[in-house]
């Protein structure tokens, strides 16, 4: 099984560690787009600062992440799940997991990122500012760019996908056609009074509970039939949605009750 879960906006900056290696990251076929992304980012910020703020979407108060990309290459990195902040984040508490939990980590879990592609939880990265609907000057939008290697990555995996990353990390490389028979793409509904929406904070604090659990359980769902199953054994409620072409992967809607 895999989880696929959304980078964080909002990152820790290590203080002190080895500088950026992309041998020592995980999915090495994704080097390649990686070193490309890389060096236009940091072309882009050591460049006019205007202009890198414009691309990147960036306000007067965090014009000191320019400055941050454009050193990349030489910042301090730590392991992924510590760089990455938030209420996902949070919820899925990585560091008070079992031993046992924490290594199935580096099977079960991929984080979506705009700068790596994907990432396993314990891979050595820095802190960055690079959010997936960018368009940077030299390669164009992201999307374009990671598409094909990320989809690659997830056809050569085996059993299901649960895919819990936002939108625009879901466009950096959609569940391909070839996996969609064991794909499902997850959303978390609030339910009040009989009517659902969707909801920042428990979107993002269900996310990572259901994915603190999954690494938790010894067992794990070997098709996607089983799935639902297995999330319900959890302790959550899902429901199964069709897609609308046969080449999508399943939806997979989390309900989330309260009063």
């Amino acid at each position: 099984m895999l989880i696929l879960l959304p980078p964080s906006e909002g990152k820790t900056a290590p203080e002190s560690g080895p500088q950026l290696s992309m041998k020592s990251l995980s999915f090495p076929d994704l080097t390649r787009t990686r070193e490309l992304v890389l060096g236009d980012l940091v072309s882009l910020c050591s460049g006019k600062q205007a202009r890198a703020a414009t691309a990147l979407g960036l306000g007067r108060t965090q014009l000191d992440l320019i400055a941050a990309n454009a050193d990349l290459k030489k910042a301090p990195t730590a392991s992924a799940i510590d760089v990455y902040t938030g209420v996902l984040y949070e919820a899925l508490d990585f560091g008070s997991l079992s031993s046992a939990a924490r290594k199935r980590a580096d099977k079960r879990v991929a984080i979506a990122s705009a700068l790596f592609g994907l990432l396993r939880p314990n891979d050595p990265i820095p802190a960055y500012r690079l959010s997936g609907d960018t368009s940077l000057p030299g390669l164009g939008q992201l999307a374009n760019v990671w598409k094909e290697p990320i989809q690659a990555e997830l056809s050569a995996t085996r059993g299901p996908i649960l895919d819990l990353r936002s939108g625009a990390y879901v466009k950096l490389g959609p569940i391909p056609p070839d996996a969609a028979h064991r794909g499902f793409l997850g959303r978390v509904l609030l339910e009040k009074s009989g009517k659902r929406s969707v909801v920042s904070h428990h979107n993002k604090a269900t996310k990572g509970h259901l994915a603190r659990a999954v690494l938790e359980s010894s067992s794990v769902p070997r098709t996607a039939d089983d799935l639902p199953d297995f999330l319900t054994q959890l302790g959550f409620r899902s429901e199964v949605r069709e897609p609308k072409k046969d080449t999508d992967p399943l939806g997979l809607d989390i309900i989330v009750y309260t009063t």
